[in-house]
């Protein structure tokens, strides 16, 4: 079984977009560590990349949409358009997975509890196995709870659920 490193919606729109990400820089620093190392590796990468659709900060082919420098894709690296939470709805992820004889996802990236969780529950029911850089993902504070709290809930209910946590 292969592994791939799936880098979702780390895009300039969400770093950029007025609201703080927690701990935002050092977690993009992480997953830029990461996308090295399986650069080095010839770990198989995905790039997910969120169309918010017109007028959205996402939207296609504005800045926002674009990837944040420190993990932008080269060429060779997969990315993965979408416009759902999940990067398997109305795309063809899972297809490319397959096709790749990939089995096992390491997942970091932004918006924890949306695209991230949903993108993480959607692998594990089409029966990938799922790795979750625990400080590999971030969000913002919502009108509910601290960006804090939603990371640290969504690390524990995905690791007793599902995911493997590193």
């Amino acid at each position: 079984m292969r592994t791939a490193l799936v880098i979702v919606d780390v895009q300039r729109g969400m770093s950029d977009c007025g609201l703080p990400l927690h701990h935002g820089g050092e977690v993009i620093a992480v997953i830029a560590d990461l996308l090295r190392r399986a650069r080095a590796a010839g770990i198989p990468i995905f790039h997910i990349q969120h169309d918010g659709g017109r007028g959205h900060f996402l939207e296609k082919g504005s800045v926002g949409w674009q990837h944040h420098s420190w993990v932008a894709p080269v060429d060779g690296e997969t990315v993965i358009e979408k416009r759902h939470n999940s990067a398997f709805q109305s795309t063809d992820f899972d297809l490319r997975l397959r096709q790749a004889g990939i089995g096992h996802l390491i997942i970091a990236g932004v918006q924890t509890e949306a695209c991230v969780d949903t993108t993480c529950r959607a692998a594990f029911a089409l029966g990938f196995k799922v790795t979750l850089v625990t400080d590999g993902h971030t969000t913002f504070d919502s009108s509910v709870l601290p960006a804090e709290k939603i990371i640290a809930h969504h690390n524990h209910t995905l690791a007793n659920r599902f995911a493997k946590l590193v």
